[in-house]
């Protein structure tokens, strides 16, 4: 089935091109979620005629992507987790995770826009891409440590101080 895309789908083309689509795909994914129309004359040439009105709204859509991966460069998260006695993590650290800790510092950020391969599970500190938007991405260092970290320093220094 041929289709003209209203938005950009990943792996499958920009707004605008006529790609063709297993049926299925189509009526089940692209059709309802209003990503695609049908490809008759009458939609190519509403899309023609909205193709103006889309290249504003991704020209607008980029500047604030870029405005947005400035004011993220140099970003650090921290996010503490329970862990066991060979530091693995109980639990693992996930995009959810990361978005909330942004969201904490002011960056509204979807999690589906977190490119994590696979949830943490160790104490580590990673570098995570996030894509902002489709030509614009970003990194943010992302810290877990250990829950009650400080809490165990101050213990340890107490221990020395009588001695």
């Amino acid at each position: 089935m041929e289709v003209i895309l209203r938005e950009h789908v990943d792996n499958l083309g920009r707004r605008g091109e006529i790609v063709k689509v297993a049926d299925g795909y189509a009526r089940n994914y692209l059709l309802p979620r209003k990503l695609a129309l049908v490809a008759t004359d009458g939609n190519k040439q509403r899309i023609e005629r909205e193709r103006a009105k889309f290249e504003a709204k991704e020209v607008e859509e980029k500047k604030i992507a870029e405005g947005m991966a400035m004011r993220m460069t140099g970003v650090e998260v921290e996010i503490a987790r329970k862990v066991g006695e060979t530091e693995a993590l109980y639990g693992s650290v996930t995009a959810s995770d990361i978005a909330d800790a942004l969201a904490a510092k002011g960056f509204e950020i979807d999690r589906r826009k977190i490119q994590l391969r696979e949830p943490i599970k160790k104490l580590t500190v990673i570098d995570v891409p996030i894509r902002l938007q489709r030509d614009v991405s970003s990194t943010v260092k992302v810290k877990v440590v250990a829950e009650g970290e400080p809490e165990k320093k101050a213990d340890k220094k107490e221990e020395k101080s009588p001695n």
